[in-house]
């Protein structure tokens, strides 16, 4: 791989000297408005181009223009190197689905709102999808009509942003305005032929309603209140296989894809100046997100099933509902001749769990069919203090920046326990053929619970210095202080060389690390099971609790890395492109050891099998970003902004644990999990009121593995074409139709001999979905 990426980065580059040889007299193009950022540098008045490490901007309107409205989704849809996978049948990851940058874990990228930090979910993936272990931030929970931008820094950045900034920074930027709105309404449901390993058959399903709005309005004659709003209704989709079993009689009984999902969520973003050169600025936001997905599926003639309750068997169902809530309040102005920023965040997410259309066996006809199966809470409260002032030292490039901060964050997790019924053994207990606990997700025991919180210090520098008119460097350095694990340092050092005002190249190295999460530290849960006759616990439990430490476990430790980035950047005229080669070596990385059973050690314990988190991995991801942009303005065709971006990328893991601790299947998730290679190429043209996008985005085979090579199977490399047309009917009201996935690309059915039950119909380590073909309408108003 590594020649590879040396032989691609020297290509460009070459490329790019080439072209821009004849080119040396040019000067650089006026910056768009629309490429000013702030993510990864502190000096005013950037671009995108000019800064010392890539960064993708992403509009609002181009979130909007995609048939998804999930912003995930239709964030991914546009940086190649971001990835969201759509995972079934995993508990409570169906709600709350991680995203990857570069194929690292979710909660190795950090995500900022308004450039402060964003709170996680209180989830942790524990099942068998991209990014188990990891609790990382929703970004569902963000309703794209609020934003203005998103920033997405693809470089190791934890010297200048902290904790979690290993494969990069996801920046967003809220809207503000003091007039003027919008408003939409888009509907769209697959229609699709889905063809399984033991059938065709057609759906038209997972109907969506979206409705959004925003509005600016004045506070005062110089300040801004926008307020935002959405409403989602999803329907389930159903992409599951034939049930091949007698009592299903050729049907299919299962239901993987898309929960079904009811979500309403408001934003309200606000600044005004307050004299003397200072401004009052803050946030807030709500969402409400109700989710249901499907378990297994139990038949009639499964001893689990009650006859009495379900006479032809049951399938259950996961109901999860999240509440998010933020709020930021500070003031930003001049304080000793600093521009000072000063900012209060607060962030909670909590995930209230229900189990329906169950039954706990061991209660009979007795039994419940609804049950409260607990709660997860996470919440985060952050003061941060930002410091920057331009120096003039006499240097050629312009003044020298300097930079400096402090902040201090606070967090805590809980679990609660559901009710009694959801986890114990009831009546009929004393059978040990039957399962206790509510079927498809067993509720969390009084035993699981916990209310646990840490406290953190930092304080980071920031230098940028243009020693020449051509030559930039810049260093940072960060301190940060746990009270659960101690102190560790980061530095960061980048440079960018302007050779002539249309060829660059950029370069960083910089160390990075990621604090265990308190839910990677801390998550426990448990279910009751019968072996040889008794009830033993089996579960997932603390790296510190005596269980774990019995099988070796110990505290987590951070994990660190080390990155490198050499860049090329060319800009000839209307046409700009930029060439990013990285390297990215982890240590220590924290991922959830296998289900250990041993008797000699747990018995006396009184537990049959248990995982639990733990350091022990090491990999290295090497790759390449590239990124070209044309706009061709005509006066008799339109204008045409052409689009063509790619990340190559390749993922190796070492270990000394042992395949009892992390086998087989979970190196080759980590390792072959997503695409190594996503290439995307979009066309988007305007005339007058008419206005298309083309896209078509390839992605590279993806491996979905099993316990041996024998059960492993894969999407295969496919190719997605998205249309889009849209028409103003007036200045203010405007039509779109589309189709997302033209062509009804699938990847690969899972094989017949692998999928007993018919559940898993398609990989869902699949990057681009497996619901097939969607088409959509929108109707937008601005005012």
């Amino acid at each position: 791989m590594t020649s590879r990426l040396s032989a691609l980065l020297g290509a460009a580059s070459a490329i790019a000297l080439f072209g821009a040889a004849p080119a040396l007299a040019q000067t650089a193009p006026e910056a768009d408005p629309n490429d000013i950022v702030v993510t990864g540098t502190r000096v005013p008045n950037r671009s995108r181009l000019d800064t010392l490490a890539p960064v993708d901007v992403v509009t609002s309107e181009t979130l909007q223009q995609r048939g998804t409205t999930e912003f995930a989704a239709a964030l991914s849809q546009t940086v190649p190197s971001l990835t969201f996978a759509r995972p079934t049948a995993v508990d409570g990851t169906d709600s709350v689905r991680p995203a990857t940058l570069r194929g690292l874990s979710p909660d190795q990228t950090l995500v900022l709102l308004n450039g402060t930090r964003r709170h996680a979910s209180a989830l942790v993936n524990v099942n068998g999808s991209i990014g188990r272990g990891s609790a990382a931030v929703d970004l569902n929970a963000i309703p794209t009509g609020a934003l203005d931008r998103v920033e997405v820094l693809r470089d190791g950045a934890s010297a200048q942003y902290g904790s979690d900034a290993i494969a990069g920074v996801v920046n967003l930027r809220l809207k503000e305005a003091s007039s003027g709105g919008g408003a939409s309404v888009t509907y769209g449901q697959y229609v699709t032929t889905v063809e399984t390993a033991r059938g065709e058959r057609d759906e038209n399903d997972g109907q969506t309603v979206t409705a959004s709005a925003w509005q600016g309005l004045a506070l005062g004659s110089d300040g801004y209140l926008t307020l935002s709003a959405e409403y989602l209704q999803r329907d389930p989709t159903n992409r599951s296989d034939y049930d091949p079993r007698a009592a299903a009689n050729g049907a299919v009984t299962a239901r993987a894809g898309d929960p079904e999902v009811e979500q309403w969520t408001v934003f309200a973003n606000a600044g005004k100046p307050l004299g003397n050169g200072w401004e009052a600025f803050g946030w807030a936001g709500y969402q409400d997100r109700q989710s249901e997905s499907a378990a297994f599926p139990r038949l009639s003639d499964n001893v689990n099933n009650v006859a009495a309750i379900y006479p032809d068997g049951f399938l259950p169902k996961i109901g999860v509902d999240s509440q998010d809530v933020s709020a930021a309040g500070g003031a930003r102005g001049q304080l000793g001749g600093w521009d000072a920023e000063i900012s209060l965040v607060y962030g909670r997410n909590a995930l209230d769990f229900e189990t329906r259309d169950s039954l706990n066996s061991t209660y009979g006809s007795a039994s419940p069919t609804t049950f409260d199966s607990g709660s997860l809470i996470y919440d985060q409260l952050v003061l941060g203090a930002d410091f920057s002032q331009a120096f003039e030292v006499g240097l050629s490039g312009g003044p020298l920046n300097f930079a400096w901060g402090l902040e201090q964050r606070w967090e805590t997790y809980k679990i609660e326990a559901g009710q009694p019924e959801s986890y114990n053994r009831g009546p009929l207990g004393a059978n040990t053929a039957l399962a206790g606990g509510a079927q498809g997700f067993v509720g969390f025991q009084p035993s699981n619970e916990i209310d646990v919180d840490r406290d953190n210090f930092a304080a980071y520098a920031d230098v940028e210095i243009p020693l020449t008119e051509k030559l930039t460097v810049e260093g940072a350095v960060r301190f940060e202080d746990y009270s659960d694990f101690g102190d560790t340092q980061t530095g960061k050092f980048s440079a960018r060389y302007d050779f002539t005002p249309a060829f660059a190249l950029r370069g960083s190295i910089s160390t990075a690390f990621r604090a265990p999460s308190l839910q990677q530290s801390f998550f426990t849960s448990t279910a009751s099971v019968i072996q040889d006759g008794a009830v033993v616990e089996t579960g997932t439990f603390p790296a510190t609790s005596v269980v774990a430490t019995a099988l070796g476990g110990r505290p987590l430790e951070p994990e660190t890395s080390t990155n490198y980035s050499l860049g090329a950047v060319v800009r000839l005229g209307r046409f700009d492109l930029t060439v990013d080669a990285y390297k990215i070596d982890i240590d220590d990385q924290i991922v959830l050891s296998e289900l250990i059973r041993n008797p000699a050690v747990l018995g006396p314990l009184g537990v049959q099998a248990a995982r639990f988190f733990l350091n022990g991995v090491s990999t290295e991801t090497e790759g390449v970003d590239v990124v070209g942009r044309y706009r061709l303005p005509t006066e008799a065709a339109g204008d045409f902004d052409f689009t063509v971006a790619a990340n190559f990328n390749d993922v190796s893991l070492s270990t000394d644990l042992s395949p009892t601790l992390f086998a087989r299947q979970r190196i080759l998730t980590i390792e072959e999990g997503t695409p190594a290679t996503k290439v995307s190429a979009s066309a988007d043209w305007r005339l007058d009121q008419w206005g298309a996008t083309l896209k078509a985005t390839y992605y590279g085979d993806v491996l979905q593995p099993g316990s041996t090579a024998a059960s492993d199977y894969s999407t295969g490399a496919k190719t997605v074409v998205d249309l889009e047309g849209r028409y103003r009917l007036t200045d203010r009201v405007g039509l779109a139709v589309g189709v997302d996935n033209v062509f009804d690309e699938y990847p690969d059915y899972v094989p017949a001999s692998l999928n007993s039950n018919g559940v898993l119909g398609f990989p869902y380590y699949s990057p681009f979905g497996f619901n097939g073909r969607y088409a959509y309408a929108r109707v937008s108003l601005n005012w």
